[in-house]
């Protein structure tokens, strides 16, 4: 729905295009695997095949006389390769330690050597022949998260929850988990190095370009400036893209070694191991509340898997604190070391495992009292954030919720378990609340307004596929009055004005205040040159008398279509572009972003239909209500939001990554053993957009969109599944074989 205030522009609000759709549909657009230069070389690691051990021995010597070979590397035998600096607020990484530091094996699927070749296939063949030696130790991959409980600490309280909850008259006291789920987008992690002599210039897959730079030249041991990261498109990252991964400066310092560029792709077992994953979660929950519904206590305590060279916090509190009312609040946190690789961050982290557990809870205390789940949820709506006692920027949970019940007909459900059919299926309604933090970040864009009548927009962010290159054209578009096919959008290279990282949900909501304002100084520049023009008809006038319409200059007492258009101007004074320049402020150095509690918030309505004939479990149906600020363009962001419902599918009844116990492997790491939705498990959805402007994050009221869709899907589809047969799943994925006891 849209308020009078949110009315769509022409290119503002609506579904338009995306400008770099050409590209993708007709193979044009370059991925950082695409990129080959003369001389190029192909780096292929060896992988460690235990979890936990040290090497006692490798012999490389078959592999160094092997056609094409030019470099086998391993601990001793590799270029000079530094750890980033501990603590270093620009540069994040969640693999500190570089390639061949030392012999210890930490993790499967480590790399041990890696061989450098003229090709590929040369590579591959000589990395076969590499023999490794290993004093091997029994790994600790125990999905039993328990040896975390006794180093729980607290990271969010208030009142005195333990009191409370051993007081209330009804109670729930639960423990959920959710797996390891590795990230599996079609386009595998890639590193182009090329080095000429004093700068490298590398071709990655990343999802936030200056952190990559930074964390490059601190691996490498060269100023920033000497490094400049390209990435034009990305094939998704969904997290696992965030943060530069081992072969990215093993690459790079075998160019410089070499002198020749180096290409490195890592395989899609290796995208199991070596590129994080969002790691396995206990999460036990306890509430408190009074006969009619209302919370009095609310604890959650959660341990998370960490590798043994990594301190990955999931943060599964990230929303307990402020969706719910409640006087008495206690959140504590705790890692258990696994000898599994490092841990990164996977769509939605924290938040979404985070509130299946507590989700799911909402949904047994709304059983237990014998209340509507939605009901529930309406009657712990907080007034403010009571973790900090600051009002909500844009808050619109309750309608959220009135909205689904609305469109997915929940009126019509009847409580009792297996109550519901359709022909032979059995049919389970559940649902589930969602929310995501919104935040700014700091951004610079340049915009340029040229004499062909074209503009130009920059800036060092990066597409991941979510629609950025189109949001800065229909930006640009909105201010200058350029049409969108006009607007030549440049991103993806660490040269342009430095932008965010894009994670978080958080680039629209940073760019958008930057575009404009960039957009704003062009066309200021641009009235000054009208008035400084020699000839021009608005020469010797004040810029301040003068006004930009719809891309042309006029005097303010002169109708907009009697001006001249900016690029006639511009031939006329002999410029080529009237540049303009702008930059927003991160949330937290804002006083005014810093007055307010800013999140988005949604609710899930999920239907599953179970058939116990052929024990065959779908989601059918979903409903999602979204309150994400005002929406720039309609069609990538319902497309966010459908895509994350499907990843949610997967999360529910399908994704989980096993380890082997005996030697800490991955054991289904591929696409036919690691299931994940296709199309003909996608169900029939239905997203609706509220569209209330936020407008202390930027003028547009824009927020991201990107994680608010997964949230809640998960722990909807339990409550539908225990609607539908009565088995209470706490362990994700939920599986056939829970279910056979309905």
């Amino acid at each position: 729905m849209q308020t009078p205030e949110t009315q769509p522009s022409s290119v503002i609000g609506t579904a338009v295009p995306r400008v770099d759709g050409r590209l993708k549909t007709t193979g044009a657009a370059m991925y950082s695997s695409d990129y080959s230069f003369p001389g190029m070389v192909y780096l292929v690691p060896v992988c460690s095949p235990i979890a936990k051990g040290r090497i006692t021995k490798l012999d490389a010597s078959a592999a160094e006389k092997m056609p094409g070979v030019l470099r086998v590397m391993y601990h001793g035998h590799a270029p000079v390769m530094y750890r980033p600096i501990p603590g270093s607020d620009d540069a994040f990484v969640d693999e500190t330690r570089p390639p061949f530091e030392d012999e210890v094996i930490y993790y499967s699927g480590q790399f041990v050597a890696a061989v450098v070749a003229e090709t590929v296939e040369q590579a591959r063949a000589a990395a076969e022949t590499v023999q490794v030696e290993y004093a091997s130790e029994s790994p600790n991959v125990a999905t039993d998260l328990s040896d975390g409980w006794g180093s729980l600490a607290d990271t969010s309280h208030r009142g005195d929850a333990g009191k409370a909850f051993a007081a209330a008259p009804v109670q729930i006291d639960e423990t959920y988990v959710t797996p390891v789920e590795t990230h599996n987008p079609i386009e595998l992690h890639a590193s182009v190095a090329v080095w000429d002599g004093k700068k490298f210039t590398l071709y990655e897959t990343t999802q936030s370009l200056l952190n990559h730079q930074a964390v490059m030249a601190q691996f490498l041991g060269v100023p920033n400036e000497n490094v400049q990261i390209v990435m034009k498109f990305l094939g998704s990252g969904f997290g696992g893209k965030l943060w530069p991964w081992t072969h990215a400066p093993l690459a790079a310092a075998t160019a410089r070694e070499l002198n020749r560029p180096v290409k490195a792709v890592v395989t899609r077992k290796m995208m199991f191991s070596n590129v994080g994953h969002r790691p396995r979660t206990q999460q036990r929950i306890r509430l408190g509340a009074t006969h009619d519904g209302k919370l009095v206590s609310l604890q959650h305590d959660y341990v998370n898997h960490t590798s043994m060279i990594s301190d990955y916090d999931e943060g599964c509190g990230e929303a307990t604190p402020y969706i719910y009312s409640t006087p008495n609040l206690l959140l504590r946190a705790a890692k258990a070391q696994r000898n599994i690789g490092p841990p990164t961050a996977m769509r939605g982290p924290g938040a979404v495992p985070g509130l299946y557990a507590l989700e799911s809870a909402m949904d047994e205390l709304a059983i237990k009292l014998k209340m509507d789940p939605v009901e529930l949820r309406l009657r712990n709506e907080p007034e403010k954030d009571e973790s900090n006692g600051k009002p909500f920027s844009s808050r619109h949970l309750k309608e959220c919720l009135t909205t689904g019940v609305e469109k997915f007909g929940w009126a019509k459900r009847n409580p009792a378990v297996g109550s519901m059919r359709k022909g032979d299926l059995v049919l389970g309604w559940g649902m589930a609340c969602a929310s995501w933090g919104a935040f700014r970040m700091a951004a610079q864009v340049s915009v340029a307004l040229n004499n062909d009548g074209t503009a130009r927009v920059s800036c060092a962010t990066q597409d991941i596929g979510t629609g950025t290159y189109t949001i800065f054209a229909q930006v640009v578009s909105d201010k200058t009055g350029i049409s969108v096919d006009k607007v030549q959008v440049v991103l993806g290279d660490t040269s342009l004005p430095a932008g965010p990282l894009s994670g978080g949900s958080w680039v629209t909501a940073s760019v958008v205040p930057a575009i404009a304002a960039a957009s704003n100084a062009a066309v200021h520049t641009m009235l000054g040159i009208a008035a400084s023009t020699a000839g021009s008809s608005f020469h010797g006038r004040k810029p301040d008398d003068l006004a930009y319409t719809a891309g042309r200059i006029h005097a303010k007492d002169q109708p907009a279509m009697q001006g001249v258009p900016f690029e006639d101007l511009l031939k006329q004074a002999n410029i080529r572009s009237a540049i303009g320049n702008g930059k927003s402020l991160a949330a937290s150095d804002d006083p005014n972003a810093q007055k307010y509690s800013q999140h988005s918030y949604g609710a899930q309505f999920v239907e599953v239909t179970w058939d116990p004939g052929i024990a065959r479990l779908r989601v059918s149906r979903v409903v999602s209500v979204i309150d994400v600020g005002r929406v720039i363009n309609l069609g990538p962001a319902r497309n966010q939001v459908q895509g994350a419902i499907v990843m949610g599918v997967g999360m529910g009844i399908f994704e989980e990554t096993r380890y082997d116990p005996r030697n800490g492997n991955p054991i289904n790491s591929n696409f036919a053993d690691y299931v994940v939705s296709t199309s003909a498990d996608a169900p029939e959805i239905d997203v609706t957009f509220l569209n209330y402007p936020d407008l202390t994050l930027n003028e547009y009221g824009a927020r991201g969109v990107g994680e608010i869709g997964l949230a809640g899907i998960a722990p909807a589809i339990t409550a539908a599944v225990y609607h539908a047969t009565g088995v209470r799943v706490r362990e994700l994925p939920v599986k056939i074989e829970n279910l056979m006891m309905a």
